[in-house]
């Protein structure tokens, strides 16, 4: 998503603020109401057509019918068209590099936990 990227570095911001403010588990809600207002309510999935109609609400009003076709590419892994649930939030992680890092540190932590708890060494 080469086009994308420099548009898409206000909304990385502010996702990594988000899970600052919210925790994970706040952020996983978040992105799932943010799914929702882009879904395309018959076919379950986010579609080229529900992102364009409903873009605005992500602040990506901005955005071509390329940059948007875009998104829907690189979020749809499975190849069926559409970008489900799942896929958003993996989509979401991967356009935050902060917010990546930052998850495989909360990662690391809890296995670090999880081996404490445990009492075994590292």
């Amino acid at each position: 998503m080469a086009g994308v990227g420099g548009k898409m570095s206000g909304f990385q911001d502010n996702l990594a603020a988000m899970a600052d403010k919210l925790g994970g588990e706040g952020l996983i809600a978040e992105l799932c109401k943010g799914f929702s207002l882009l879904v395309d309510r018959d076919k379950g999935v986010i579609t080229f057509e529900s992102l364009k109609k409903n873009s605005a609400f992500l602040g990506l009003q901005d955005f071509g019918d390329h940059e948007l076709r875009s998104m829907v590419e690189e979020g749809d892994l499975d190849g069926d068209g559409g970008i489900d649930q799942m896929e958003f939030c993996v989509l979401m992680f991967r356009l935050s590099p902060e917010l990546m890092q930052r998850s495989e540190a909360w990662l690391e932590h809890a296995i670090y936990q999880e081996f404490l708890h445990h009492g075994q060494n590292i």
